[in-house]
């Protein structure tokens, strides 16, 4: 093992035993990796709040496979302006998780690193919404190598030309001469889509309520498909965004 000093967000933390904690974060160096930070539950000194979910943070610690030991870490922000409003909370947990589901370990994504950071700052600013969430979800995919066939069929490659797309399981995306049924997902769906993979700013892309829910199905599918596992954020998500219509 060797000592690296490393910038990373906070996905998620779990205590161990009486004291210790084991942290997985997101590095911009080597991506996700777990880390176990010892006596982190009583140390104010060497961690303080900087373990908590989405704080970004500047860390020292001995990298190995499979889990290195956190020495001690530094707040750059906590990302007050999130933490202070649940729906915003719910958002950047979501993400977090999404990050820790779908990326591999030990391989650096500085482009995803990114884009995570611009989709937190966004939340913390008060302006996040459905639309920058499901901006996130397609620039994450695309950027993983999960994003669905946007251009054209993903069977003979043609054009949607004006009628859209059919949606298969998994969220395949195929044109309507290569299948006769499934969900569709009209043009606008799509050029918004890909509106939002060629602005690379939030806030940029506008869309309306019917197109950025049948884009929000395929992105469902697209990311559960590809998930380890259940989101268990997702039902939190969910829940603030009923409290907020209602």
């Amino acid at each position: 093992m060797h000592l690296e000093k490393l910038q990373a967000f906070v996905l998620s933390n779990s205590d161990y035993g009486e004291s210790d904690r084991i942290v997985s974060l997101f590095t911009l160096e080597h991506g996700r990796l777990k880390g176990f930070a010892r006596g982190a539950r009583n140390s104010r000194k060497r961690f303080g709040p900087a373990l908590e979910p989405f704080a970004r943070i500047d860390l020292q610690l001995n990298y190995k496979d499979g889990l290195s030991s956190l020495r001690n870490a530094d707040v750059i922000t906590l990302y007050s302006g999130i933490r202070g409003a649940l729906g915003a909370i719910a958002h950047g947990l979501y993400a977090c998780e999404i990050i820790e589901c779908l990326t591999p370990e030990g391989q650096p994504l500085p482009r995803l690193y990114r884009l995570f950071a611009a989709y937190l700052e966004r939340l913390d600013s008060g302006d996040g919404n459905d639309i920058d969430r499901r901006m996130f979800e397609i620039n994450l995919l695309n950027i993983l190598g999960y994003r669905p066939s946007l251009e054209g069929c993903s069977r003979c490659g043609n054009d949607f030309g004006t009628t859209g797309a059919l949606m298969q399981l998994g969220g395949e995306l195929v044109c309507r001469y290569c299948a006769s049924t499934g969900r569709n997902l009209p043009k606008a769906s799509l050029q918004w889509l890909s509106s939002c993979l060629v602005t690379g700013r939030f806030g940029q892309a506008s869309c309306d309520e019917g197109s950025l829910q049948a884009a929000g199905v395929l992105l469902d599918e697209s990311l559960s498909t590809h998930s380890v596992r259940k989101l268990k954020s997702l039902d939190f998500l969910q829940m603030t965004s009923g409290m907020a219509e209602s």
